[in-house]
């Protein structure tokens, strides 16, 4: 007899949701709440550091040394998605769910080219698969892979949205979901253009068009990687009132738990 996987769903929490300490008990409660109503789904969480923390963290290393070997500040700046994973894994646990939390060298994104293009990086997931055997849910760092030595190096600023774009399809997710401190993308800037409407859908080209006028919501290059990959995205918050704004060739959502009829 066939063996049917359960599908899995990639979640990524930023840094813009993740704040203090009680908004990693939030993000929690949320995650428990999502696994409840789809408990036929497996969970890939991706987690960026606190908000500030990163730029907190190169300021100390700045102010030990004007010039910071890169490899020293990716290392540096990689305790910081260490200290998400560890918190809301802890978080998790204690809610009753079965979680593990993987670091970086076992998430599986390593880079094989040059610079930060998305087409340097390769997911190789093995141990993050086998998480599986025992856990629904795992949760991993993003903005980090490895070189092939195992050297830690960051994928850029806001490279926690390509980390979820890359293990979403290698994990051949039908979506992913990128968590934002709004709930997906106006049509104007709502802290400024009070009547600006939120977009239910939008293509990988508005997107893209929208981060050249200043709307970084998702990383130009994690936006680039999910058009050639046909991955959808969905942009959301924490709050499970508004749907949010699906990403994609035409606007159109893949199928999930949260929208069958």
């Amino acid at each position: 007899m066939e063996v049917r996987l359960r599908p899995v769903v990639v979640i990524k929490l930023g840094g813009s949701v993740l704040v203090d300490d009680e908004s990693y008990r939030q993000a929690a409660t949320f995650l428990v709440r999502r696994l409840h109503r789809c408990s036929g789904e497996r969970f890939v969480v991706v987690v960026s550091a606190r908000k500030g923390l990163t730029d907190e963290l190169e300021r100390i290393a700045r102010g030990i040394t004007k010039h910071p070997n890169p490899r020293s500040l990716d290392l540096l700046w990689s305790t910081g998605e260490m200290h998400s994973v560890a918190l809301l894994t802890l978080h998790l646990e204690e809610l009753g769910i079965p979680v593990v939390g993987l670091n970086v060298h076992e998430t599986g994104l390593r880079r094989t080219g040059a610079g930060q293009s998305e087409a340097g990086f390769q997911s190789l997931s093995s141990q993050l698969r086998k998480a599986f055997d025992d856990h629904s849910m795992v949760v991993v760092p993003g903005f980090f892979g490895t070189l092939t030595d195992g050297t830690i190096v960051s994928l850029g600023r806001g490279g926690s949205d390509l980390s979820a774009v890359l293990l979403a399809y290698e994990l051949e997710a039908g979506q992913c979901e990128l968590i934002k401190d709004v709930p997906g993308y106006f049509t104007d800037d709502p802290d400024t253009a009070p009547a600006a409407e939120r977009l239910s859908s939008i293509t990988y080209e508005d997107a893209i068009e929208m981060t050249e006028r200043g709307c970084e919501l998702i990383q130009r290059v994690a936006l680039e990687a999910a058009r050639e990959r046909s991955l959808p995205l969905l942009v959301r918050s924490l709050g499970d009132e508004v749907p949010g704004t699906v990403v994609s060739a035409d606007g159109s959502q893949a199928q999930t738990c949260l929208n069958e009829t």
